[in-house]
């Protein structure tokens, strides 16, 4: 009972803590954790400890899962060379060099070891900087690199610790070993991705009942995970590999009735894990600093020189990875080239989060199974340190850089015109097959449609106006939500005075419900 209230608790405080993020205007992930940290010191508050295989097969599945399905398969193909870049060629080279900076200041330390800590902070986790991006309104394309460079570091950097980690505890590790780790990880989760997420689209068609549909989209990013686990290969790739996959498909796969609860039914469980995650990070710095044995100086040292090293690092990345590939004519030819405040802006999104905190508690304790002597408490200090820095330096001032570099980009007249195009090319195909489909049906029930279907191209087209006056499109959507809250009223007292029965009301109210929430696109 006691961890159950602890449960609803922490719950309540993520939930509390992000409405406050929101209405500030500040980073929530920032909030929470601040939160954490500062309840940390109330006495009598319980203490908090995630375990790393929770955070790996339980968080941070469903976390990669949802960003795979709202990725755009086209764009993120359009974008895999500085995707790829970012993920692996930047990860790769931020963990060797943090790792030999550190062995620098901690000769004592193995090499393995400080390289398995420059693994753990190489991976920023684009929550927040997706979340700002789309806020603030960079470009599309900055937006799409951030996306897909969160979705494939995690796999990159976890490798990367398996191997260090490997190599600390004695294992041989040579280039033909890691090129057989580094195969095995990454190709056989492309494949469990794959495979499972075909299975789960097999699924998806035989299923008509919406409950069970949102039940196998639930429980597919933790069998695949499981799976992924199981066989010793990346459960990271495994489960982005299939909500790619099903992402790109679900028009196809789900009912409109399933898309809709299942939309609400993530984004509900993707909030609560991300306030959560980054509540219990605060309440767990107070714990991780007391069990640093390291004297202060050299706790700061380390620390500065790793947070200095990370920012240095993906400037310096950054910068010829967009511009030397242009020096390929087809490259060139294919892609703009950016002006220099898109790279900065991109290599300002480096936030921390979930994988640094769960790779961090993976680190072997010193003496266990022949591990040599290393501060282990002081990495995981580090690696905390890093998510909390990273979220405080960049992700308050990455909005106001954005602004000051103007790397903004408004797409909404772009969107209006191609929807219109689009919206008529679908009013034609829907005419064609009322055609086709209305004999015997009443004319009045034909002419309804027809102007249904006129009414929605007209809106389309009224987006591309001025908004100074209000559209008919606005007007009818303002007097519709005055008409159905005088519907909902009459249903209420016709309840609460026993003409009608609770199931009528129900069924009633979630007509008018599903209604209203359509006219929410005249507001937008």
């Amino acid at each position: 009972m006691e961890s159950i209230v602890d449960t609803v608790v922490l719950v309540a405080i993520a939930v509390v803590g992000a409405a406050l993020a929101r209405r500030l205007g500040f980073v929530a992930p920032l909030v929470l954790l601040i939160a954490g940290l500062g309840l940390s010191y109330v006495p009598g508050f319980p203490e908090a400890h995630l375990e790393p295989e929770l955070v790996l097969i339980g968080i941070l599945p469903p976390l990669l899962y949802v960003a795979a399905l709202q990725t755009s398969v086209p764009a993120f193909r359009l974008a895999l060379r500085p995707i790829l870049l970012l993920a692996v060629g930047l990860v790769v080279l931020t963990a060797l060099v943090v790792g030999f900076l550190v062995h620098l200041i901690l000769p004592e330390a193995p090499l393995a070891a400080c390289v398995a800590l420059g693994a753990i902070v190489a991976p920023p986790d684009a929550v927040s900087a997706t979340a700002i991006a789309r806020r603030v309104g960079l470009p599309r394309r900055v937006v799409t690199i951030l996306e897909g460079e969160s979705l494939l570091n995690d796999a990159t950097a976890l490798v990367m610790v398996r191997v260090a980690v490997a190599a600390l505890m004695g294992t041989a590790i040579g280039f033909w070993e890691i090129t057989v780790a580094v195969s095995r990880a990454a190709g056989g989760g492309l494949l469990i991705g794959l495979a499972f997420a075909v299975a789960a689209a097999w699924l998806h068609r035989k299923i008509e009942d919406p409950l069970l549909d949102d039940a196998v989209a639930l429980l597919t990013p933790f069998v695949v995970v499981i799976v992924a686990e199981s066989l010793h290969t990346s459960s990271v790739v495994a489960v982005v590999i299939a909500g790619l996959y099903l992402g790109h498909r679900i028009p196809y796969l789900l009912s409109a009735t399933s898309r809709l609860q299942m939309e609400a039914v993530w984004r509900l469980i993707i909030f609560l894990l991300e306030g959560v995650v980054f509540l219990l990070v605060g309440l767990q710095l107070r714990t991780v600093v007391s069990t640093i044995e390291t004297d202060t100086a050299t706790t700061v040292q380390v620390t500065a020189v790793v947070f200095a090293a990370l920012l240095a690092i993906r400037f310096l990345w950054m910068y010829p990875a967009t511009y030397l590939a242009r020096l390929i004519p087809r490259v060139r030819n294919r892609e703009a080239r950016p002006p220099v405040t898109v790279p900065t802006v991109i290599a300002w999104a480096g936030m921390r989060g979930v994988v640094t905190l769960a790779a961090a508690q993976t680190l072997p304790e010193p003496g266990a199974d022949g591990v040599p002597a290393y501060p282990r408490e002081l990495f995981v200090f580090v690696a905390f340190a890093i998510i909390v820095l990273t979220l405080l330096v960049q992700g308050t001032t990455l909005p106001w850089v954005a602004r000051r570099l103007d790397v903004r980009e408004d797409n909404s007249a772009q969107d209006a015109l191609a929807e219109a195009g689009v919206q008529h090319a679908a009013g034609r195909a829907a005419l064609e097959a009322l055609e086709e489909y209305a004999d015997g049906a009443p004319e009045s029930v034909v002419e309804r449609l027809r102007g249904l279907v006129e009414s929605r191209g007209n809106n389309a087209w009224e987006r591309l106006g001025s908004q100074e006056r209000e559209t008919p499109s606005a007007a009818y959507g303002r007097l519709r939500r005055e008409m159905i809250r005088a519907e909902r009223h009459v249903f209420k007292i016709a309840r609460n005075e026993g003409r009608i029965p609770e199931e009528v009301l129900v069924r009633a109210q979630r007509e008018l419900d599903l209604e209203e929430s359509q006219l929410q696109r005249s507001d937008d």
